[in-house]
């Protein structure tokens, strides 16, 4: 009897190696795709607070004749809410007849 590699052995040995390193790519690709896609939905959900703060300002230009001078404003006159341990908010109103600079970075 010889105690040795059969052809058998080396191709059943060569299925496991392919095998182990396709699940790794698979792993590895699939991790970069979720990871993109968090970033693109986490980009999106700023772009949509940004959007709601912009309304809300619009509409109270509309009601009052002039931008609001401060994000809290809104919040309390106009019922926007904005998730702030989530997004860092910047909002800097120039003048009561110039759209304010509204910033939203996710935290």
């Amino acid at each position: 009897m010889i105690h040795g590699r059969t052809a058998e052995t080396k191709k059943r040995e060569t299925r496991r190696v392919i095998a182990v390193i396709v699940a790794v790519v698979l792993a590895v690709v699939l991790w970069f795709t979720w990871d993109s896609a968090n970033v693109e939905a986490e980009a999106q959900s700023a772009l949509s607070v940004r959007n709601a703060v912009m309304d809300a300002a619009l509409q109270c230009a509309a009601v009052e004749g002039a931008y609001p001078s401060s994000l809290t404003y809104l919040e309390e006159h106009y019922g926007l809410i904005v998730n702030h341990a989530d997004y860092a908010v910047t909002y800097e109103a120039f003048a009561a007849n110039v759209p304010p600079s509204v910033v939203v970075v996710p935290r």
